[in-house]
Parts: C-alpha cells; structure tokens; sequence
C-alpha cells in the first residue's frame, strides 16, 4: 500500500512536459454574448423594480407590495443564475496518452462504493448489473474494489451478490475477450447482436442467475438447507430472528478477494466486498452521508485506495474506460493538487423524446457544469464522482490494509466491523469536518460546498459517450417527490450559518458562491411563481387591472423582460444541443414545481425548523411499472395517486381557467383590452401550460387520470381562495 501511494505521487512528478496533453480546455465562445445580455437585462431588472418603488409611494396598495415581492425574488435568482454564463468552459480528454505519464503498474488503486438500502424499492438484478459493469473496467484488476453498501441489511441482497460473484467469473472475461462495450449485461443481452461462441452459454448463465434471484425475491426468503457452499451458509446465518432492517450488528463479507479469486481462465479478479453497517434504533444514521462515511472507514482498514468513486446503484457503467479519463485529470503533471473530484454527468437510458417531466436536467447536466467548471467547479451531483480520499478526511490517510499481510488479516477484517459500528462517530469530527457532511438531505452538494470553502476544487469531464446511464421515475409523483426532498435539503444549506451566501462568499470564489447560491435556493421559485399564478388573475375576476395599457411605455418593458429571459433560455438550451420540445417542457415542469415541489419544500423546512417534524429519507423506487411506462413514453402525464402536491397544481389550473374565460368575456363586452392585456396573457399562458393537468382531471379515463377527490379537493381549495381574495377587496 505504501508503494501504491508513493507511484500514485511519484507519477505526477514525472515527464512534466507532455509530447502530448492528458487533457485541454477552452473557454465557451458564447461568453461575451453572454456578459453583454447580462448587462442589458440587469438595466431593464433596475427599471422595473424603480417603477415598482414609484407605484409603492404614490398608491401603496397589497397588489404593488406583492408584486414587487415577486419580482425583488426574480431578480434575486436571476442575479445568482449569471454567473454560471460569465466564464463556462469546455474539457477534453486524452486517455491514449496516459502512457506518457504512468505504466499501469503505476495506476492507483481505485475503490468503488455503491449505495443500495431497499431490495423491493430496488431491485437485486438492478444494481448487480451495475456491480458487473464495474467489476469489468479496462482497469488493473488487482488495483480496483468494489463496495456494496446494503443499508437495508438485507439477506436477500447478500445472497444476490454471492450469485453475481459466481457469475463475475464467466462474464468478466467474456468482456475483455471481446472488447464488449456494454458490460452491463441486461444491456449487453437486449441491445448486442453480436455473437461469439461463448454467447449464448453466457446468456443462459445469467438468466438462470436472475431466476434463482428472482425466485428468493418473490419468496421474500431464503432456504439455506438448499445451499452447499459453507462459507455462504456461515455468512446468511448471520440474518437472526433479532436482525431487522433498524437493527442489526455489521455485516461484512469478501465475496471476491484479488489474490485468491480467478476466473474461468485463470486471471484474477478485482475485490467484491459487502457491507452492512451496524445499525441501531436509537442512534442517527444520517441515511446516505452516513452509509459513505461508514465506506471510506471500512475501505480504509481494507484497501486504502487513494480515488474512490461513489456512484447510484441505478447508474451502471456504460464505458469500460471511464476510469483512464478520469486519470487523465488526477494523473495529469499539470494538475491542482487541490483538485477533490471529477464529476461525470448523470444522463440517463429511459427519457422520452420530448423529456416530459425535465428529468435529463439540461441545465444541471450541461449549462450548470460547464458555467461552474470554469469558476473552480461545480457542485457534486450526488453519483457519477472520483474523489481524492484525501479531501474528505482532511489529512492524508495512513494506509492500513489486509492485503500485503497475510497475518494481520484477522485484525483487519475486525477493524473493518469496528469502524462501522453505529457508535464509532461519537464524539468525532466525522459528519462536521471529516467525511460527508451531516445536516442535510442533499449531502451531495453540502458536502461539495464545504470542502470547496477549503480550497478544494473540481473539475468536468464529459465524453461523447456517456460515463454512466441510469434511469428516472416515470411517475410524476414520484418525481416531484423525489425533487421535493431534495429542495427541502438545499434550503437547509441556504439558510444554514454556512450559507453560500455569507460562509461561501467569505471563503470561495464569490461567483461560484453565487452559483451555489442559486442552486441552493432555488425553492424561492415558488414565491414570484405563486404570486403570479395567482394575483393577476384574481384581480382579473374583479375587474381590476395591474399593468400597464399596451400603449403605455412601461408595457415595452414587461414586454421585452418576459420575451429576453425565454429567448436566452431557448437560446441556452439549442447552445446546449437540446431542442424546443424539450425546452418547452422544461419552461412546463419549472412552473409545475413552483406550485407544487418548490413550495412544499418551503413548508418540510420551516415544520422541520420548528421541531414540529423530522426529516426521513425515502427511497425512490426503481421498479418498472410496464403500463406506466408506456404512458410515459408516449408523453402522457400521470396523476395516478391522490396527492396535495397534486391539489395545489389543480387549484392552479382551475383560477388560471376560470380568470381567463371571464377575462375573454370582460374584454368582449366592455372593450377593456388595453387595460387586461397584460392579466389575460398570464392567466392564458397558465392555461396553455396546464393543458395536461385539465386533461388529468376531466378528459382521461385511463389509470393515469387524476383521483375524483383530487379533483374535488382542488375545486374546493380555488373556490376558497377566491372567496378569500373577494372577501378581502
């Protein structure tokens, strides 16, 4: 280990001059068109929000205050959303010229973590192809180990990587043999037409495999007296009558060990481990970031490596050489010796055409990461990541392993069982200064942000080829849901004493604190959008009007702010190899969230804050539903389950409706379209946007259909507000 950590510095040391580079970047053209739009529309922002003050002090009234509430908050994320266009950068990758720099002897060691914690919500045969895709990197395989983190501690997952281990044997030299790109095999299986001799014994080896998994899943059991192996026997008997999902002792177990472990062909494999840490009811466990933390102690006592990588159980490998792109950042002569992480992107298999739900995340994926990258780094995405070791323990990490010491392996092994004990933290930094950062539940992009606060930096990598694919929920509630969670956690860093707006300020690149900041508070969407959603339509209703007459001046500058900032963003995602179809349900789901995600992650936090609740991370789960799906890639909406996130959208939809057909009326009768113009396109731009939610409520029969108590309860909920609004005029 020692050596492995004197060849992994030493080789950053060497030929300092490249014949060739490891890597290169440019800056994006789109820059200086960018900074030019920024400074216009900052002047039009200015002017709108003088007019505002001008209204406040002549005719004070609720309408003017929520109105320049609304468009202070719009101003306030959009001055946090320029910085990610100012300085944007475009990395490219050189991995034939690694051998420049190091021979593959001199690599470092590369461990991986893979986190799974529901064997139902995520399936066994999932995440196995994920941990075959990586078992099978163009990687030296006595220097690569991969970790299974089950904090379900389940004996069904257990038992499904002890087949996967067999398997590992034939499938991973099958790949190398044939240079097979997808080495995830359900992939390989469904989309590879390739055949070679050994093709068809492979596949016939991995549907057996999924039958004997499935079989143990339906059955929700195992029947050890039908298992011959000892080993397996000794390790599945650890699962007692006592042993529950919330209490249970750690279970660690070396499935594949790199120097006793071969394939059908004789080489060795790289490390498989399991893991299950000690869980206890009446201790946090701080749900992902403590499962992570529970790694890096536990691959520390094992193998030590210098680069780890952590990655979503959902998100295989779709590129066997992933990581030599990424040594040509950590490896490069060049490099920042603060550099903590290179990110890959999350792209993923099942979007459909259109992107219905905006779950590619273009602007995260592709407009966020380059706009930080070139301001000392973007944020960790939660997956898709190789970390330095170093930069989450603060100091660098003494190695400790089992593996060069043949008689210390009992006390390794041990030691391993002892650091992911439940009261290992106890009175530590680990959570606070070392490891993943606890008090969050994003502790992806908490953790990022505080280490950057140190000094640390990152950088982006994206191949033509995608790193790494996953999948996203099909269901819209789930997808809300999921969003849901995570806005709850960024508002929690936003309004935290490390706040990017006082802590990353002081200690980061203030444009990149900006950055964070946008992405950090980004659940204040949901108080200009419900302002909007619903003040220029109920005033609409009393006649009232609140903007100016088209042929008034100050019309020009609604006009010109509304059509700007939808034309860069169509701008922006064309730049960013999108398309309109796309772009127009990102501009759908981003008001969708404003009523429904982002304000009800502004509710989770302030009962959390009050002590009123506690947070509790749920799983999203990652079963196909067949129907559903199908609905889904046709670009249908489902609204399946009755869900207050779902009567909020419907109240919504019902004003917006209901203001602009009176509004029609009041401008067919009366001629007051000058006065209306402005509060008529608002409530038809509502109406054009919540197409889908009518259709869910009224002209759908299908299973997707919106709940008739969904429907009632909205219907309810805009007859109330109305009344309250009439009420209080």
């Amino acid at each position: 280990m020692v050596r492995d950590k004197l060849a992994y510095r030493s080789s950053l040391s060497q030929n300092t001059m490249l014949k060739a580079p490891l890597n290169t970047k440019r800056a994006s053209p789109t820059r200086w068109f960018n900074r030019l739009y920024t400074v216009v529309y900052a002047v039009a922002i200015f002017a709108l929000i003088y007019r505002h003050c001008c209204n406040l002090i002549n005719s004070p009234s609720f309408t003017t205050i929520f109105l320049l509430v609304a468009d202070l908050v719009l101003a306030f994320l959009w001055v946090a959303w320029q910085p990610f266009f100012l300085n944007p950068v475009h990395r490219e990758v050189f991995p034939e010229n690694l051998p420049q720099v190091a021979k593959e002897s001199d690599y470092p060691r590369l461990d991986v973590f893979v986190c799974t914690a529901d064997p139902f919500k995520e399936p066994p045969i999932g995440v196995l192809n994920t941990v075959l895709s990586l078992l099978a990197y163009d990687y030296p395989t006595e220097k690569l180990s991969v970790y299974l983190s089950d904090d379900g501690g389940s004996q069904l997952t257990l038992f499904a990587f002890m087949e996967t281990a067999k398997f590992a044997k034939h499938w991973l030299p099958y790949c190398k043999k044939y240079n097979i790109m997808d080495r995830s095999p359900e992939v390989y299986f469904e989309n590879d037409l390739s055949l070679f001799p050994e093709t068809s014994e492979i596949q016939t080896m991995y549907e057996n495999m999924k039958a004997t998994i499935k079989d143990v899943m339906d059955r929700g059991t195992i029947d050890i007296d039908q298992i011959n192996d000892e080993r397996a026997i000794k390790a599945l008997r650890k699962w007692t009558n006592e042993f529950t999902r919330h209490q249970h002792p750690t279970v660690i177990e070396v499935l594949l060990k790199n120097d006793e472990d071969k394939d059908v062909t004789g080489h060795y494999m790289p490390n498989l481990f399991y893991v299950a840490r000690e869980k206890n009811k009446a201790t946090p466990h701080h749900f992902k970031a403590g499962a992570i933390n529970a790694l890096l102690r536990v691959s520390a006592k094992l193998t030590n490596a210098p680069i780890f990588l952590i990655l979503d159980c959902d998100m295989y490998s779709n590129d066997p050489k992933t990581p030599l792109r990424m040594l040509c950042h950590f490896l490069d002569p060049n490099v920042d010796p603060k550099l903590a992480f290179v990110q890959f992107p999350q792209r993923f298999y099942n979007i459909n055409n259109n992107d219905t739900y905006c779950t590619q995340h273009v602007l995260e994926n592709q407009i966020c990461s380059v706009g930080m990258d070139g301001l000392d780094g973007m944020s960790f995405m939660g997956t898709n990541a190789f970390f330095k070791r170093d930069a989450l323990l603060g100091k660098p990490n003494e190695p400790q392993g089992i593996w060069n010491e043949p008689n210390d392996s009992k006390d390794g092994l041990a030691l391993a069982h002892h650091v992911a004990d439940c009261s290992y933290e106890d009175n530590t930094k680990w959570g606070s200064e070392i490891g993943f950062r606890y008090g969050t539940l994003v502790e992806d992009a908490y953790t990022s942000f505080r280490i950057q606060c140190l000094g640390w930096k990152s950088v982006v990598c994206k191949p033509t080829r995608a790193a790494f694919l996953g999948n996203m929920p099909v269901a819209l509630h789930d997808f809300l849901s999921q969003a849901r969670r995570w806005y709850m956690g960024l508002l929690q860093i936003a309004l935290c004493k490390f706040s990017p707006l006082t802590f990353g300020m002081k200690y980061m690149n203030p444009l990149q604190a900006l950055c964070c900041a946008y992405i950090d508070f980004r659940a204040f969407w949901s108080i200009p959008i419900i302002i909007y959603a619903f003040l220029p339509q109920l005033t609409l209703l009393n006649s009232s009007a609140i903007f100016p007459k088209v042929s008034d001046p100050w019309f020009s500058l609604y006009a010109f702010l509304f059509l700007a900032a939808y034309g860069k963003s169509l701008l922006d995602y064309v730049v960013a190899g999108s398309t309109f179809r796309k772009w127009w349900s990102y501009q759908r789901m981003w008001l969708i969230f404003g009523c429904s995600t982002y304000l009800f992650s502004f509710f989770d936090w302030l009962v959390t804050s009050l002590g009123m609740s506690t947070f509790e991370f749920n799983v999203t789960s990652k079963v196909l539903d067949t129907e559903l799906n199908k609905r889904y890639q046709q670009g249908v909406f489902t609204f399946g389950v009755d869900s207050p996130l779902f009567v909020s959208l419907s109240i919504v939809a019902i004003v917006n409706l209901f203001a602009f057909l009176v509004g029609i009326k009041q401008v067919l009768i009366n001629g007051r379209f000058e006065e209306l113009f402005g509060q008529l396109f608002i409530a038809g731009f509502g109406v054009v946007n919540g197409w889908p939610i009518y259709e869910g409520m009224v002209l759908r029969s299908d299973k997707g259909k919106m709940p008739a108590k969904t429907t009632l309860k909205s219907v309810c909920g805009a007859l109330i507000i109305y009344w309250v609004f009439s009420s209080a005029c």
